[in-house]
């Protein structure tokens, strides 16, 4: 499996706060790599190291930039404009002229279900709605790796099914996935891989089936208290 992307040794600091510690990674293409650990454990800040956002103070990134990525975040923002001009803005700004990017954003937003609200201001839309129409965006532009920083979090169940629903999709496409999340189900369902991190560290880096049904001591002591919902 050919490399998206390989860490070796990256530490990120915010003033005298180490987010990440020595990090090591190497992410291939195809893969579905999962990022879990307690609050503040460093998933946010190496999904933003990933995907650029962030420059570590300390260690290498050795990245295949012919591949396409995006983000998705917890919290998306909206423009007070309609779901399709939310879309069809990042297509304008990458170079596509205004009227085949209102036609790859109609089409991006029917990728996700959301054809029938094109026309309706986005911040009138509900919070899955908002969240699909963050995901129509990151397809829109025809990502090879997609990173999501808790993507489902405060969503109603119908709401979460709907977008695990779109990234299985996207993921059988031969998309890359790395997100970051809470939900030990979402995990289990989506992931081929789970990166346990705390406080800034790989602390465990395992097939999902390893990681939830090995025997004790494959993983942290935080990280089997965190699988048992004792460590958040």
């Amino acid at each position: 499996m050919s490399a998206w992307v390989k860490l070796k040794g990256v530490t990120l600091r915010y003033g005298g706060l180490a987010a990440l510690q020595g990090v090591d990674l190497r992410i291939g293409v195809g893969e579905r790599v999962a990022l879990i650990g307690a609050n503040g454990s460093g998933k946010s800040s190496l999904l933003r190291v990933l995907h650029g956002l962030l420059r570590p103070n300390t260690g290498s990134i050795l990245k295949d930039g012919s591949l396409r990525q995006a983000m998705v975040f917890q919290r998306p923002f909206a423009l007070r404009a309609s779901a399709l001009s939310n879309v069809a803005l990042g297509l304008w700004l990458r170079g596509t002229r205004w009227h085949q990017a209102r036609l790859d954003a109609m089409l991006a937003l029917g990728r996700v279900g959301l054809g029938g609200v094109a026309l309706q201001n986005a911040r009138t839309l509900s919070g899955g709605q908002l969240q699909r129409l963050a995901l129509a965006r990151a397809w829109a532009l025809r990502p090879h790796v997609l990173l999501l920083d808790e993507p489902t979090a405060s969503l109603d169940p119908h709401a979460k099914r709907d977008v695990e629903a779109l990234m299985a999709d996207f993921a059988a496409s031969g998309m890359t996935l790395v997100f970051a999340s809470h939900n030990l189900g979402q995990v289990k369902r989506l992931a081929t891989r789970v990166v346990y991190l705390e406080h800034g560290k790989v602390l465990a880096d395992l097939p999902v089936q390893d990681f939830f049904e090995g025997p004790l001591g494959t993983t942290s002591r935080e990280a089997e208290l965190f699988v048992k919902g004792e460590l958040g």
